[in-house]
């Protein structure tokens, strides 16, 4: 019997608590069941599938905001605030990167608070992320972080939870066991813990035992924020995520506006914009940023900016995007872009081996560890454990052995400050494109295509929202929507998600790393992604789900062994799409026609190179 199967059947027999495949999360949308046929023949319409998904988001939200758990949420961050004690927001990959987000947009606001109240401003560490691996894995997800319940207790315990403190335990699909960790942590500590989620809370007690714990806990507050399966086959980064930024932040931001109302002078309040608005406003403004975002301008340009992006990749080039102020949204989505489609990650400073990312972002006006810390607002919490904490806590013997470098230094090594970087502006094809959201568009652009313009190929600039300024670019996608000003700047924040979420999926299912819409194309890197990857594997091939687990695992060891060759270091075998070819399924019958699509795209590039006007070529479905 080889490795490869015994570790299958290891699988199968010990990790049925990993099984997921009830979850609402994991199942497959009907809206979007033929997204990648519909993104060949018609991009706009597909674009119109994604979208379609969100439109389930604000009714689900106004079910939340109605329940107690969401007004009990709001007053524990009011007594929170008003007794001197932190607010905690923990997650996993896509929750742990809104985690830091909303302590990013909590400090930031702080600095304007300042500027009217010095004694006010000095709230900033009242509100503290904490993420699976800590800040280091806003860039790479940390290999086996997630499935251990003791990782969570461990680092929130670092962190110092204590009593009366409030800790918000956020996990898409309501069974990561890091984040149940800092739930169970949480409440050791005396403190108040509520737990977000995004699968209906009868499934979750039905199937997954941990889940269940929490849940059935009375000392913990529950949060059900069931929206449906996602666009993409349980990519959580798109609908759950989104609900949880708006659930929790319109939550924050309440509780914030009445706290300070108490504390500061009427021209202070005005001065900061404070207004006060209730659930209900939070849910209308929802409702019409989602509308405006599915306009036929916004789709249109949604279509162009996609094969934009889809143009440069074909070409074997690179995208970097500059921002400011958005840069960690920025970073959020293009760095999820890696785990999600089995892209290469960013690679660090001094790494000329491993393949650059297709997509990077980069600070104009800073420094690289300058522009950690205002991405941030605030110095970076690298991890520093050594191997007696992975001793202590119980680890994989491989963790133990060689405990994985997390610190702030290996997190300055991504270089996302202004330094030149030639791996990425020599290659066959870059373009560098400007992020702004709200307005305030023309120092950024101005300032990126003045240092950075020339050493692209081509120059675009992404604006959300207003625009007070014609970009000099070759090209501009403008998304105009209303954005009110708030606290936390929530609706720049959504929108902005909103868009590069759609942008970046619509462009990698053009780019073939999606069947119908399920993401094939994805790294099992852990429990939960193995089984995922059988499951997509037993759908497509049409074969039970031992069979896909055992021809999944087998691939797996084929690609890490090497055996199998890559068609190019830029472009990973995955695992899951080899077994699915292996097995006679849908994977190898899309990958023909992702074959003649690209001969389609390398005429029309042969044809622009010689200066020819450029024909519509029809399609290769």
């Amino acid at each position: 019997m080889s490795d490869a199967i015994k570790r299958a059947e290891e699988f199968l027999s010990r990790e049925r608590a990993f099984r997921l495949g009830e979850l609402l999360t994991e199942s497959s949308h009907p809206k979007t069941k033929t997204l990648s046929q519909t993104a060949e023949d018609d991009l706009p319409a597909a674009i119109k599938q994604l979208q379609s998904v969100d439109d389930d988001i604000p009714l689900s939200m106004k079910k939340v905001l109605q329940q107690d758990s969401f007004r009990e949420l709001i007053e524990a961050f009011v007594k929170a605030l008003s007794t001197g004690k932190r607010i905690y927001f923990t997650g996993c990959g896509a929750t742990g990167r809104l985690s830091i987000l909303l302590e990013s947009a909590w400090r930031r606001f702080l600095g304007e608070i300042k500027k009217v109240s010095p004694e006010m401003g000095k709230m900033g560490d009242r509100v503290y992320s904490v993420m699976a691996g800590g800040d280091f894995a806003l860039i790479k997800s940390v290999e086996g972080y997630e499935d251990f319940q003791d990782f969570g207790r461990y680092q929130l315990r670092e962190r110092g939870v204590g009593p009366g403190d409030v800790v918000v335990a956020i996990t898409e699909g309501g069974e990561t066991p890091f984040v149940i960790g800092t739930a169970w942590e949480g409440l050791d500590a005396g403190a108040r813990v509520f737990f977000v989620y995004n699968n209906p809370t009868e499934v979750l007690c039905r199937y997954v035992k941990r889940s269940r714990e929490v849940i059935e806990e009375p000392r913990i507050t529950k949060l059900d924020l069931t929206t449906g399966p996602m666009a993409i086959t349980g990519s959580t980064r798109m609908q759950a995520t989104t609900a949880e930024l708006f659930v929790v932040g319109s939550a924050l931001e309440i509780a914030l506006v009445r706290f300070l109302r108490k504390r500061l002078s009427p021209m202070q309040a005005a001065k900061l914009g404070l207004e006060e608005r209730q659930a209900g406003d939070y849910l209308r403004l929802l409702s019409e940023l989602i509308e405006q975002l599915s306009s036929p301008q916004v789709v249109d340009t949604l279509a162009r900016a996609t094969r934009f992006e889809e143009g440069i990749y074909r070409r074997r080039g690179l995208v970097t995007y500059m921002a400011d102020s958005f840069l960690l949204d920025v970073l959020t989505d293009t760095t999820e872009r890696s785990p999600t489609f089995m892209l290469p990650a960013f690679r660090k400073y001094g790494d000329n081996r491993s393949p650059s990312s297709w997509a990077f972002v980069k600070d104009p006006f800073r420094t690289t560890e300058k522009a950690w810390h205002e991405l941030l607002q605030r110095e970076p919490r690298g991890l520093k454990w050594g191997r007696k904490v992975y001793e202590q806590l119980k680890a994989p013997a491989g963790l133990k052995a060689q405990p994985p470098k997390l610190d702030n230094s290996e997190i300055y090594k991504f270089m996302i400050g202004n330094e030149p970087d030639p791996s990425r502006t020599d290659a066959p094809d870059s373009a560098l494109v400007v992020v702004t959201a709200g307005g305030r568009t023309d120092r950024l652009i101005r300032t990126a295509l003045q240092k950075f313009g020339s050493q692209y190929k081509k120059t675009a600039a992404l604006i959300v929202g207003s625009a007070d300024v014609a970009a000099p670019t070759d090209e501009t996608f403008h998304f105009p929507c209303s954005l009110s000003d708030s606290p936390l700047q929530l609706w720049h924040h959504l929108a902005v998600k909103l868009i590069l979420n759609t942008l970046s999926t619509a462009t990698m299912v053009r780019m073939g790393r999606v069947i119908g819409n399920a993401m094939v194309w994805l790294s099992p890197s852990n429990k939960k992604l193995i089984d995922r990857g059988s499951r997509l594997i037993a759908q497509q091939a049409e074969c039970s789900y031992e069979q896909a687990c055992i021809a999944l695992h087998e691939a797996m060891e084929e690609v890490e062994s090497g055996k199998r060759q890559a068609q190019s270091r830029e472009n990973r075998d995955s695992p899951v799409a080899l077994a699915i070819e292996r097995l006679g399924g849908k994977g190898k019958r899309y990958q023909k026609s992702e074959d003649r699509r690209q001969r389609t795209e390398n005429r029309r590039q042969r044809t622009e190179d010689r200066g020819q006007k450029t024909e519509t070529l029809p399609s290769d479905v």
